[in-house]
């Protein structure tokens, strides 16, 4: 692994925007700068040993292009709502996609901000939870909500749209929300899908010769 020059030198690792605390991820990407070359499927095997149980890196790819943090412009969500009806759900999603705006309020350091979350969303389904009885906690209907939501400034989060869609039809799970990350990439406007940011690398890596450099690799946390 490469290091910084001067008296404090600091591993050359760069994360490129983290998922927020207290939710789970499959798409999480970082880079790592390399002294010298390195087989990427090596590299993963390594990085992967050397992790706790549940924090997974799934693949690793010789950066190739520049930019990785500029083709993380969206991201897909599963948010899981225990103790929510599918059709009340349903009904939610509806008003938040009819509403032309939906305000809702964080609390930051600099103290509360309101913003919009309905602009950045790309799209909102709602489905019936397919888990089985056995998987479940409880009894308790469960509905699953799809996000798909643009990486703006100030970011929209789930727990936002979940502020929205409390705000637009009064729909407040009994438990907290299970969110988990999907995916992160570049936003196809025209299709409104999240596609894979690691594709121009891996394109370039099978065209090019190998070199030394900075390494991206992709890590799932559970």
């Amino acid at each position: 692994m490469a290091y910084s020059a001067g008296f404090t030198p600091h591993p050359k690792v760069s994360y490129a925007n983290a998922a927020p605390t207290g939710t789970g991820s499959e798409a999480e990407y970082l880079e790592i700068a390399l002294t010298e070359v390195r087989d990427p499927e090596q590299l993963r095997l390594l990085l992967d040993e050397s992790l706790p149980t549940g924090l997974d890196i799934v693949e690793a790819v010789e950066a190739r292009t520049s930019g990785l943090a500029d083709r993380l412009t969206a991201s897909v969500w599963e948010l899981r709502l225990d103790g929510v009806e599918p059709a009340d759900a349903e009904r939610a999603v509806a008003a938040f996609e009819a509403a032309e705006t939906v305000e809702v309020q964080r609390r930051t350091k600099n103290g509360v901000r309101t913003f919009d979350a309905r602009s950045a969303v790309v799209g909102l389904q709602s489905s019936p939870s397919h888990r089985s009885p056995a998987d479940r906690p409880t009894d308790q209907p469960c509905a699953i909500l799809r996000l798909v939501v643009r990486h703006v400034t100030p970011a929209v989060r789930p727990d936002d749209v979940l502020s929205g869609l409390r705000a637009v039809a009064d729909l407040a799970p009994p438990v907290p929300a299970a969110v988990t990350r999907l995916a992160q990439g570049l936003l196809d406007e025209e299709t409104g899908t999240v596609t894979d940011p690691l594709a121009p690398d891996r394109e370039a890596a099978a065209t090019e010769p190998q070199t030394a450099g900075a390494t991206a690799a992709a890590t799932a946390p559970a």
